[in-house]
């Protein structure tokens, strides 16, 4: 059973994803929120696999509040899905920052958020390589942010090309293919690299590589 945490300002909106979800054999909602403070507070209550969070609300943003569920030590389990209305904006940037492992338009069809929802429960990013590709002509257009990424001296070798093939939006498949190995090797590459810089998931993996100078405009890395 998949357990997933509903925090919206609107209700009509949280009311919708709640009798979509509630329909679907296993999974069920385990609460619902108004606001950012009080959706942090529900998942430290419930503890759901997922949290769907708006990135715009009141009291708290959406941002902060995956802030700090994902500093929290007892949350390491939730997966935060940013909720917006407008697309890949600096909203979701900075929630990817945070620490949120995708994000879904509020539009989104009935079977794409239920398929997201079984992509995140597994413990993926809700990334895939089209949106993975846009992230990368937003952050490419940056400097590095060498001041806030972690080195890259922790990382092997290996694992700095299997992160820097990742963050130019390959999937395992194509990554275990450009490097001759399997897909099995390069996903244990790309966890083992995960692990070290303390990354969440795939999404904030993306993240260390542009902010860390590992990956650049010229696809460098």
């Amino acid at each position: 059973m998949i357990t997933v945490a509903l925090v919206d300002d609107q209700a009509l909106m949280r009311a919708g994803f709640r009798a979509l979800l509630d329909a679907e054999d296993g999974i069920e909602v385990v609460g619902e929120a108004p606001d950012g403070e009080r959706g942090v507070e529900l998942v430290r209550a419930r503890v759901p696999d997922i949290a769907l969070i708006d990135v715009q609300m009141p009291v708290m943003t959406g941002i902060e509040a995956t802030r700090r569920i994902a500093a929290d030590p007892a949350l390491a389990a939730v997966r935060v899905v940013i909720l917006t209305n407008y697309g890949l904006d600096e909203y979701v940037f900075e929630a990817l920052r945070a620490g949120a492992s995708g994000f879904l338009l509020k539009d989104t069809e009935p079977a794409d958020l239920l398929q997201a929802i079984e992509v995140v429960a597994r413990g993926e990013a809700l990334l895939s390589p089209s949106v993975t590709r846009t992230l990368i002509g937003e952050f490419v257009s940056r400097p590095p942010d060498r001041t806030t990424a972690p080195g890259l001296e922790c990382l092997t070798r290996r694992e700095r090309e299997v992160t820097a093939l990742a963050a130019r939006g390959l999937t395992n498949e194509e990554i275990a293919a450009h490097m001759v190995i399997s897909p099995f090797t390069a996903k244990t590459h790309i966890s083992r690299a995960m692990t070290k810089l303390g990354a969440r998931d795939r999404a904030q993996l993306v993240v260390f590589a542009y902010e860390s100078g590992l990956v650049t405009a010229r696809g460098g890395g």
